[in-house]
């Protein structure tokens, strides 16, 4: 019993990826499942295409290794955050499709409780925004019928993706989430580690609903046999965000990790202080281990990867993403076409979530080149909003390194034009799979493959290290562009 099973279940796809002792991947299966759009800003999921892909996925790698069971020491989870589901506890139904965190329908929600929202961040760290799950159950307790009623007797559960993954593989017999996932619902106070009484009354939502939550590395229950011919242990839960931050071993404080998937995430490690922002920041959870509460600030991007998608369903410039880099080498230098991809709103520091998209500097010899490395550089851009930010409230004590990870990172372009916008050194790891390998690094460490983060750590590798070349002139122009191109689309909002 010496292999991890991470599942690793995101906005546009599930993975899961089978690691051995030495943290080293050895089979992996990944599915794509259908995205939904039933109104301008809404976003769901099927609730049933998660479970399927994540058994699906885990099946298949589990094929591939040659391994049972008996061959796993324990099961992480990490998952896209703040996505919502309600279902009912008799059947294990839920009541209505997944609300993904992208989702903007509690906008008005969110302008109603605009009393409580100095009192909420102080307790939650976030901000009261649509992103954030407390504000989409609400919705969800409003708007179905006879749902309230259902969960004042105690019928229902409420969970984010962990939760009700963990239910479905334990066949409905743990209702447990982690610090990390329950510290974006806006309902856990983050200083007690506890729900909150007084905000989930705010918002009309019965504590009947909530999971219990644990640290990270801990024992969430075994799964059904007769899913992998017999039981695993559940033993690792963190965020998607936050199981990258153990995965990029940013276990000191000032250590600043980037990750890219469909959307940008960057947390910046403040140890054991809960650190204020000054600049419309978040206040969360790194992670918790044996009990100890590790804090951090984190800025969230609504698209990035998201971005390359829509240059190839929306624009079909492209037919797979790869495609996109030999199409932005092909750009004009001359143009400056700069993408504002608001199409679900702004994330941080600007929470605008009514922003819509917008493209400036368009000519008549602008075409599908020219888009392309715009939407690259809308990315970069958006981390320096970010950067520029989160330095800002930690102080000169932040690490001049960042370190990133996802799918996005592959371009070397990318990555330079990051480098080069940020003017700081952008390390990218051996193992860019680092959300699924912070899972890993959970369940191992409850299982005692790995005695301690700092034992994990030293098994980080670096795989290359961009340098910035580009000169302060043109990356202050370049950056001042795109302030003024966010500016605009604000104001046509």
């Amino acid at each position: 019993m010496t292999h991890i099973l991470a599942i690793d279940q995101g906005t546009t796809s599930t993975r899961s990826i089978i690691f051995s002792k030495a943290f080293k991947a050895i089979a992996s299966s990944q599915q794509e499942f259908p995205q939904h759009y039933p109104s301008s800003g809404w976003v769901e999921h099927d609730a049933d295409d998660l479970w399927s892909t994540t058994l699906a996925t885990a099946r298949a790698a589990m094929a591939k290794a040659g391994l049972s069971a008996r061959d796993f020491a324990a099961i992480g989870i990490t998952n896209q955050r703040e996505t919502t589901l309600l279902w009912d506890r008799a059947t294990g139904q839920p009541l209505h499709r997944a609300i993904v965190w992208q989702d903007r329908r509690t906008a008005a929600i969110c302008t109603s409780l605009a009393p409580h929202a100095a009192s909420i961040t102080a307790k939650t760290g976030l901000l009261l925004d649509p992103y954030f799950s407390g504000t989409k159950l609400k919705w969800l307790l409003d708007t179905i019928p006879g749902a309230r009623a259902r969960a004042e007797r105690g019928e229902l559960a409420f969970g984010t993706v962990d939760s009700f993954l963990i239910w479905r593989l334990t066949g409905g017999k743990v209702h447990a989430t982690d610090a990390t996932n329950a510290a974006r619902t806006l309902l856990f106070n983050i200083g007690t580690n506890d729900w909150d009484a007084e905000i989930c009354a705010v918002l009309d939502i019965p504590l009947s609903l909530l999971p219990q939550v644990h640290d990270c590395a801990a024992e969430f229950g075994l799964t059904e046999p007769s899913l992998f011919g017999g039981p695993i242990s559940i033993r690792g839960v963190a965020g998607d965000q936050q199981a990258a931050t153990m995965g990029q071993a940013c276990f000191s404080p000032g250590m600043m990790k980037s990750t890219y998937g469909t959307g940008c995430f960057a947390l910046l490690n403040t140890g054991s202080v809960q650190v204020a922002s000054k600049n419309r920041m978040l206040t969360t959870i790194a992670y918790r281990l044996d009990g100890q509460t590790t804090y951090a600030l984190e800025g969230s991007i609504f698209i990035a990867g998201a971005v390359v998608q829509w240059l190839r369903d929306g624009l079909k410039i492209i037919e797979t993403a790869g495609q996109t880099q030999a199409l932005s080498d092909a750009a004009d230098p001359e143009q400056q076409l700069i993408l504002v991809p608001a199409f679900t709103g702004l994330g941080a520091p600007h929470w605008c979530p009514e922003v819509r998209g917008a493209i400036f500097g368009l000519t008549r010899n602008s075409g599908p080149a020219e888009f392309a490395r715009a939407a690259l550089e809308s990315v970069g851009f958006q981390t320096r909003d970010l950067w520029e930010a989160m330095r800002d409230d930690w102080g000169s004590e932040a690490s001049g390194v960042l370190r990133v990870d996802g799918g996005m990172v592959a371009s070397n372009a990318a990555m330079q034009f990051l480098s080069n916008i940020l003017n700081t050194q952008v390390d990218r790891p051996a193992v860019t799979e680092t959300t699924a390998l912070g899972a890993a690094f959970v369940a191992a460490l409850q299982s005692g493959l790995v005695s301690s983060p700092e034992e994990f750590a030293g098994r980080w590798a670096l795989e290359h290290r961009f340098e910035p070349v580009m000169s302060h002139a043109t990356r202050t122009l370049r950056y001042a562009a795109w302030q003024r191109a966010v500016a605009a689309a604000i104001a046509a909002s």
